[in-house]
């Protein structure tokens, strides 16, 4: 059986092949490459399962502090947006400008993706091309993975590879949830879908800034989620998300668009997928698999932001299984979530109850669109956001929006605030 070898180039390591890996890790997105990428860096053995042909439906947007955290080069920025314009049921438009705090980056996943999968694959990770079909755990709780090629004829054999671990990074939908957990333990979603389309030319559209994010309000566009138009440079991503059944979201980004000024522009591609938004209680199985990414939930309600989340839980993820390869404690596996949770359970649980308060319907949406042009609530709300923490350097302004709130719940009059188109 092959062990890890903790100094060993990571070149030798791609191309001896191991009888087992340390780790597969199921699914190349932010979530899994990150995962893959920091065990290398800990000396492990690596395979990266990852087709390569799905493009996740996805709005792309990260905080600055991404960049810095992650070591992402701003050569894959595509845009960055300045400010969010945040429009009521009414029509109402309040815009949130960032200051000189920072900046919200936009990477398009068609190209971002495939660099960090070339990333991990540079830094020593093995990657296949294909997709997990089944995984059976063996008497010493090692697994055995069957493998589909990518661009091979369906009805050929499968591939046939081991590891000590799996990590299952493969999305909302995931395989190795499926294949090594309850059908019970999954977490709550939300549908989304988007169409990338052709940015209008600078000034051919009115209502259409380059460097400025639309939230779209509006039980038309999503009834108990939102709807989006973010510029990516050449490209802007026009969707929006619903758990309500039967709702139409093809129809409602159709609208969207028509109302953005934005119908004649151009379709790239379209895409669609499950958004989950709420972590689960338990990423792993006490033996031998861990959850990372949108498979474990880590997508924050209320906003539907991930990438950062996903990346910085593949980071974690990888430090629990390579505690757990060196003491066989099942407690270390889950200090990845532990330690998430620590970091972001504050911020998840109030997203959740604000999304849960303010978007049951368009009356609530336009009292929640009117607090968004109070100073204090911008403020805060772009400083959390960079930050990726509740800020708590001027907990006046949380009392002062503590009690906006409460004035706007319970419908009374707290002030006018004139529109910021």
């Amino acid at each position: 059986m092959a062990t890890s070898q903790t100094q060993a180039n990571p070149a030798d390591r791609a191309t001896a092949l191991p009888d087992i890996y340390d780790v597969a890790v199921i699914g190349g997105g932010p979530s899994g490459t990150m995962a893959a990428e920091s065990l290398v860096k800990l000396g492990r053995t690596v395979l990266l399962v990852d087709p390569g042909n799905r493009i996740k439906p996805c709005g792309g947007a990260i905080p600055s502090r991404t960049l810095r955290d992650f070591a992402i080069p701003e050569e894959m920025l595509v845009a960055r947006a300045t400010a969010a314009r945040i429009i009521a049921p009414s029509g109402r438009r309040v815009e949130m400008r960032i200051g000189d705090i920072g900046y919200v980056g936009m990477v398009d996943r068609a190209s971002f993706d495939p660099y960090l999968r070339s990333r991990a694959e540079q830094a020593g990770a093995r990657l296949f091309k294909g997709k997990l079909v089944t995984m059976e755990e063996r008497a010493d709780h090692t697994l055995q993975l069957s493998l589909a090629p990518a661009d091979t004829d369906p009805a050929s054999p499968p591939v046939i590879m081991y590891a000590r671990m799996v990590i299952g990074a493969d999305g909302a939908n995931s395989t190795v949830r499926r294949l090594m957990f309850p059908a019970n333990k999954r977490p709550p979603y939300v549908f989304a879908y988007h169409e990338i389309i052709e940015s209008p030319a600078a000034g051919e559209v009115q209502a259409f800034t380059p460097d400025c994010c639309d939230v779209i309000y509006d039980g038309r566009v999503s009834p108990d989620f939102y709807g989006w138009v973010f510029p990516h440079g050449n490209h802007t991503s026009v969707g929006c998300g619903s758990g309500a059944k039967g709702h139409d979201l093809r129809g409602a980004t159709e609208r969207l668009r028509h109302s953005a000024g934005l119908a004649a522009c151009r379709v790239i591609r379209r895409e669609g997928a499950p958004l989950p938004l709420k972590p689960m209680r338990r990423w792993d199985n006490g033996r031998n698999v861990l959850l990372t990414g949108d498979a474990a939930g880590t997508v924050a309600p209320a906003s539907g932001e991930g990438i950062h989340y996903a990346m910085l839980c593949g980071r974690l993820c990888a430090d629990a299984v390579d505690s757990f390869l060196k003491t066989n404690k099942p407690s270390d596996l889950k200090q990845a979530r532990r330690r998430f949770m620590r970091a972001h359970g504050r911020v998840f649980f109030i997203l959740g109850i604000m999304q849960a308060v303010w978007y049951r319907n368009d009356r609530f949406r336009e009292k929640f669109v009117a607090m968004c042009a109070d100073p204090d609530v911008q403020r805060l709300t772009w400083e959390s956001y960079l930050n990726k923490a509740l800020v708590r350097r001027d907990p006046l302004a949380h009392i002062r929006v503590f009690f906006k709130d409460l004035k706007a719940l319970l419908g009374i009059q707290a002030g006018r605030h004139d529109t910021v188109a």
